[in-house]
Formats: structure tokens, C-alpha cells, sequence
């Protein structure tokens, strides 16, 4: 029996494009997406008016050349444009590459040569940078920022730009192709907070496994309204969201960030029932004085049971990567699960908790790494784009290994640990970044902590630590010493940093991880210790 055709078999007849239509065809005049920018006008997509959009943007596309794994450079802010282009790429089987705004130019040229990018789609303000990515982006589509329906582009020396609205061809230019559900759909790179970006594939069957599984761990129905703030080239918005919502022909609000200042606003005028829970937004949701509003359900990474009562809503655990599509672990309200669980893994996957140094199954209540199996193609991620050597790393006899050290309670939950790149290796002993970190965050005068390894000719690896202080505290030395007596105190002398180093302002990703791959890079150029 053919391994391939056997996967297709699962999705058969079902991809992106098949999906949209679908929902165009018994969802024709309900709201699929809602543009609510703040500034400027707020716009509307009927899943009819979605499916002809996409359509024309699609006939666009196959004008340009763009066709059957060809991939597209979409790089920019949330906007509605962001969600057509990934649809319209996924209608003539071109691959969307979905790349973080905050780059820099370098690392941008390195994502879109990495990806083989041909083509691009972005905002004015990044279009020089854009054009200037790759030698092999034939074209450059450029959203206007300030109104996107006015096709106001420049060109450029090279003549390689054009307007998005120049995307637009007549509904009869696109005539559809023939579903494949294992064909790839995107790239998503990983964060980068522990080493290089990695490009992960997702295929269209990935997107309609999102779809129909999103919605059942989250209790989504087809009325509901999911607010995405989370940028666009995040799994947590593509895949958690995005499809979630395109599987019950629900509706996305889009806004282009999150805002604590709009939020309720945002929330009460939309009717907004669906959130993704970040640790930046739980003040506001915890504010005394929030509207009554339709919101019921905040899906978060830990569950509290507690929540309801912090937060006015229900709080769904989810537990999920760009590597698993979905929430891989999930838990409702109703599951009465442990504090801080992340809930029991999702039916469709498999788990295992492994030693990580005698590759045993752990035992409960004992740290191993979270592994996962499920098809590549389908519950799990397709590859990492013409990486073999991290293929070969990520998987084991079909588990994929998370990289996250977790343990099992009693009743068959999961609750999270720490990053395995955050277990520390000091002269053969293993260090708990987190616990140190929580040991320094309790310091008077320290705001924020992070731990990492720095290289040592004897031990291997020594722990030093990076801190932010209050801006009351004035003697610097004074509050290393009291950091470095805290640990001496409270920890076992191998996890006692080598180091502390006072910066003013600790790197962070788009959605508030630490970039620690940035802080070993700032300990190993620092002076000898």
C-alpha cells in the first residue's frame, strides 16, 4: 500500500481552497472577516465576498507565473491583504512563507533565500527592504498602509513592483486545480529563541486538520467571533485561529496588534466570544472596571482554575507549537484539571514523556521531554524546508521530540516544566534555568530575569544571568551582591550564575518569549570570567 496515497486518502478532496468554498457555498452572507484597524475604516468579508476576492487575487497569481510550489514572500503587519495572500497562495498551490516583521534586513534576506522565495507581498514601509531580500523575487505586490484599496505603489529602479490591488484579476481568470490535500500550503519559521530559525512546513491537510480540531478543543461554533491580534506569521493566528474559525464558518476580527487601550472597546463592538490568552494581555482582562461583553473563552497555555474569577471568562488550556498545527495537549473548564495543567493530549496524537538520558519512558511525576506522534502531513508538521540533518534530529521511530520537559500527573495530565534548551549542563549536572530565574525575580530591585549557559573550558557550560532592575535602584554592584546571596543561599553551588549582568532591557520575540539565543551570544562576547 502506498504510503502517500494512504495520507491523501484521509483529507481526499479537501484542501484550503475546497474549504472556502465550501463555507462560501452554506455560510454565502455570514461574516468571515472583519478588518477593525483603529485608525481608518473598519472593513467586511462575507465568506461569499472572501471566496471572490481570493479568487481574483488567485487569477492574479497564475497571470505573474505563480503556480504549484512556488513560494511567496508575505511579509507584513496584520492586515486583511496578509489573509487574502495566504488564501489566494493556497488556491494555486504556491506556498505562502510567512515571515516576522521585526526582522532585519539581513535576517529577512536570509528567510527569503533560505524559503527560495520567487514572488512578494508587503506593506510601503517594508518594501525596500523586501526588494532588496533575494535576487530571485521576480515581483513585489505593495499593500498602501495607509488605505490598501487605493493601489498607490511606486516602482522601483528595477521596475519589479506593483500594487496588490494589481493583483486583482476578472473571477473567471482562476479556474481551480484538483485538491491535494498533502501538497504544501506554508512556511512558518520557528522563533529562533534557542538557535537559527528553522522553516517549517505545514500542507493543506495540516490547515484542515487545524480546522476541524481547533474548534472542538476550544468549543467554537459557527457564530462565535475569534479576535486575532497575534501576528499573522504565527501559528497561534494562522493555524489556532484562523482555520479554527474556517472550519465552523465562524468570524475573524483582525486587528493589526494587540492594544490594551482598544481592547474592551474592540471587544464589545465586534461581540467578541474568542481570544488568544497571552501573558502581556492578563492585566488588561483582569482590569475591575471591564464591560459586560459576549467574551467567554481564553485560550492559554496553562489552566487555572482560578481564571473565571481573575478573568471573567473560561480559560482553555492549549498546548501546541508551530511543529504540531494545533493544540497537540488541550483541557476545558469542564476537565477540572490540576492547577497550571495544560490539560490530556488531544485525541489524533499520541504522547510519550522520555528520559532524556536513557531514552526511558519517565514515570509519573517525574521531568522527561514531551514527544508526539501523529502522520507528518496531517496532525504533525510536513518538515523543516532542506534541513535534513534537524529532520533527522527532530524525529525518532515517528515521534517528534518537543524539545519541552514536562511531567504526568495521576489522572493522565500534563503540566510543563521548562524548554530542554532552558536544562542547563554544569560539570555533568543538570540546572533548571527557570528555578534560577525564579530564585533571582524574587530580589529586591529586580524586574526581570534570564538565564542562560556560557562556555567553560572546565565544566562545560557555567550559569550566568541577565537582569533588569527597578528604577529606583541606583548601586548596581550593590545589587549583584544581594542577587548572588539569594542564589548562595537558596541554591545548590552548581546552579549559583558565574555571573550577573545588569542590561537594560532583555531581548524578547514578537509575543514576549526571551531570545536567549541572543543573550549566549551577548555572555560569550563579554569578557572572560
Amino acid at each position: 500500500m502506498n504510503t502517500n496515497e494512504l495520507h491523501r486518502l484521509q483529507m481526499h478532496g479537501q484542501d484550503v481552497p475546497w474549504l472556502l468554498a465550501h463555507q462560501a457555498q452554506y455560510r454565502t452572507d455570514h461574516p468571515a472577516l472583519i478588518w477593525d484597524p483603529g485608525q481608518g475604516a473598519t472593513r467586511q468579508w462575507t465568506y461569499g465576498e472572501l471566496h471572490r476576492d481570493v479568487g481574483q487575487i488567485a487569477g492574479g497569481l497564475a497571470a505573474r507565473g505563480i503556480g504549484v510550489g512556488d513560494k511567496v514572500l508575505v511579509h507584513a503587519a496584520n492586515c486583511p491583504e496578509g489573509v487574502l495572500a495566504w488564501l489566494a497562495c493556497a488556491s494555486v498551490g504556491a506556498v505562502s512563507v510567512s515571515t516576522n516583521t521585526s526582522s532585519t534586513a539581513s535576517e529577512l534576506s536570509w528567510l527569503a533565500q533560505k524559503a527560495h522565495c520567487v514572488a512578494a507581498i508587503t506593506q510601503t514601509r517594508f518594501a525596500d527592504m523586501v526588494a532588496a531580500a533575494s535576487a530571485e523575487l521576480k515581483w513585489v505586490a505593495v499593500i498602501d498602509d495607509e488605505d490598501p484599496t487605493a493601489g498607490t505603489g511606486s516602482n522601483d529602479a528595477t521596475g519589479n513592483r506593483e500594487t496588490f490591488r494589481s493583483l486583482y484579476a476578472s473571477e473567471e481568470a482562476w479556474t481551480g486545480r484538483i485538491p491535494d490535500p498533502m501538497l504544501p500550503v506554508g512556511i512558518m519559521f520557528t522563533s529562533g529563541t534557542t538557535s537559527k530559525p528553522k522553516a517549517v512546513v505545514h500542507t493543506h491537510a495540516n490547515a484542515i486538520w487545524a480546522s476541524r480540531t481547533g474548534p472542538r478543543n476550544i468549543d467554537l461554533g459557527p457564530d462565535d467571533r475569534y479576535l486575532i491580534y497575534t501576528p499573522l506569521f504565527h501559528v497561534n493566528a494562522q493555524t489556532w485561529a484562523l482555520c479554527s474559525v474556517l472550519g465552523v464558518g465562524a468570524t475573524a476580527v483582525l486587528m493589526p496588534k494587540w492594544s490594551s487601550s482598544r481592547f474592551w472597546e474592540v471587544v464589545e463592538r465586534q461581540a467578541i466570544t474568542h481570544i488568544s490568552m497571552m501573558p502581556f494581555c492578563l492585566s488588561t482582562l483582569m482590569t475591575p472596571d471591564r464591560p459586560d461583553t459576549a467574551l467567554r473563552v481564553g485560550v492559554f497555555g496553562l489552566i487555572m482554575p482560578e481564571g473565571p474569577q481573575l478573568f471573567g471568562l473560561d480559560v482553555y488550556a492549549a498546548y501546541g507549537m508551530t511543529e504540531t498545527v494545533i493544540h497537540a495537549i488541550s483541557g476545558k473548564p469542564a476537565d477540572n484539571l490540576p492547577t497550571r495543567s495544560m490539560g490530556r493530549v488531544t485525541a489524533g496524537y499520541e504522547l510519550a514523556i522520555v528520559d532524556k538520558d536513557t531514552g526511558d519512558l519517565s514515570a509519573e511525576g517525574e521531568t522527561g521531554e514531551l514527544w508526539l506522534r501523529g502522520t507528518r502531513g496531517i496532525q504533525l508538521f510536513l518538515e523543516y524546508f532542506e534541513n535534513p540533518e534537524a529532520n533527522q534530529a527532530a524525529f525518532q521511530d515517528g515521534w517528534f521530540k518537543t524539545g519541552d520537559m514536562v511531567k504526568m500527573a495521576p489522572d493522565g495530565s500534563v503540566s510543563f516544566v521548562e524548554r530542554s534548551n532552558d536544562l542547563l549542563k554544569v560539570g555533568g549536572e543538570n540546572v533548571s534555568a527557570r528555578e534560577v530565574e525564579e530564585t533571582i525575580a524574587a530580589v529586591d530591585g529586580v524586574t526581570k530575569a534570564a538565564v542562560v549557559a556560557r562556555r567553560d573550558d572546565f565544566l562545560d557550560q557555567v550559569v550566568v544571568a541577565f537582569v533588569t532592575k527597578a528604577p529606583d535602584v541606583a548601586d548596581d554592584a550593590a545589587l549583584i551582591d544581594r542577587v548572588m546571596d539569594r542564589c548562595t543561599g537558596d541554591l545548590s553551588k552548581f546552579k549559583v550564575p558565574r555571573a550577573v549582568y545588569i542590561i537594560d532591557e532583555i531581548p524578547m520575540g514578537e509575543l514576549g518569549k526571551v531570545l536567549k539565543n541572543r543573550l549566549r551570544e551577548m555572555a560569550e562576547a563579554l569578557p572572560p570570567l
